[in-house]
């Protein structure tokens, strides 16, 4: 296994900087899940009341689904809540198995990527280490995330992957919270929430957002070997933060410097690096735009194309796969 340099939690932080921001809060956490579904079912109201709303509100579920998987990842790394049982109950039931993730599962791919983060073994490099690309291969993802192709084969994979390996919980649980979400809508006279503003923005904004914040994270970092500048912290305002990096994924330097802190606790974190002067060194950029740029700047015919169909749907695959969660 490829080992890189790492860094001691007392390098960053005094000890009672590491007070404040290591502790995980059962109140905190809590809020966060309860905040996700109230937004998700708002914007479903906000629908049901105006139809002509309709792609607003599939672009704010999109980004609480994504949301809901960014907090199966902190209860992946058990700090979610302080509380274990209750930890494990809102990772599983109320973030991981209503966007088709499974919990124990997606902890131990996920471990192995902060254990080798950007080195030859780390399970996540297939998603950055393409990059850059052409605008036109990025444009080409792009469509296949907004017709829902990389959406419909993710969950195809994973479906079916389920019932090779007889992971029947994984698989009921899915049917179990989906099933509840149905019956909601079903209740509140309004069936057709379901597909419209539940599975499409699953299977379509969903996918884009986890592209770009993939993009964002790990792609064309500085030095693949600097635990400092091997992921990358992206800095925006509020409205974008909301659209595309709920709950404060964007502070993804700071994860990796120290997995243990829980995701309401990184903008402290990263206020208190900039005050010793740490983010000068780390990979920090202001705005997703001019990641996006830069990864995309690969002049076109310079080679590293897609390549051919049966290249073109493996991509597919392994974009599937982030889009579940499988990354972070």
């Amino acid at each position: 296994m490829s080992v890189f340099h790492r860094v001691k939690a007392s390098d960053l932080l005094a000890p009672a900087e590491l007070e404040q921001v290591r502790h995980a809060s059962d109140v905190l956490g809590t809020l966060c899940v309860l905040h996700a579904w109230a937004v998700i079912a708002g914007a479903m109201a906000l629908t049901a009341w105006q139809w002509w709303l309709a792609p607003v509100s599939l672009v704010l579920i999109g980004g609480r689904q994504l949301g809901l998987a960014i907090l199966m990842h902190d209860a992946a790394h058990g700090v979610l809540t302080r509380t274990r049982w209750l930890n494990e109950f809102l990772g599983q039931w109320l973030c991981g198995y209503p966007v088709g993730a499974e919990l124990v599962a997606y902890r131990n791919y996920h471990l192995k990527h902060h254990r080798s983060t950007q080195q030859p073994d780390d399970p996540d490099l297939e998603l950055s280490r393409h990059f850059p690309i052409t605008r036109a291969s990025f444009r080409r993802k792009v469509i296949r995330d907004l017709t829902g192709q990389t959406g419909y084969q993710q969950r195809k994979s994973s479906i079916l992957g389920a019932i090779r390996r007889k992971q029947w919980a994984m698989l009921a649980g899915w049917a179990a919270t989906n099933a509840v979400i149905l019956t909601a809508c079903i209740a509140s006279g309004f069936w057709w929430l379901y597909p419209l503003l539940w599975l499409a923005p699953l299977l379509t904004w969903y996918q884009v957002i986890t592209r770009i914040r993939n993009i964002a994270e790990h792609a064309i970092v500085p030095d693949n070997d600097d635990p400092y500048r091997n992921a990358r912290t992206t800095l925006t305002n509020p409205l974008v933060r909301a659209i595309l990096a709920p709950y404060w994924v964007n502070y993804h330097v700071e994860h990796h410097l120290l997995f243990w802190v829980p995701c309401y606790r990184l903008p402290l974190m990263h206020r208190l690096l900039a005050a010793n002067g740490t983010t000068a060194r780390m990979e920090v950029r202001r705005g997703y735009l001019g990641v996006l740029k830069a990864a995309t700047s690969r002049p076109p015919g310079s080679g590293g194309a897609e390549g051919g169909r049966g290249q073109r749907r493996r991509n597919v695959m392994v974009e599937g796969e982030a889009a579940a969660g499988l990354s972070a």
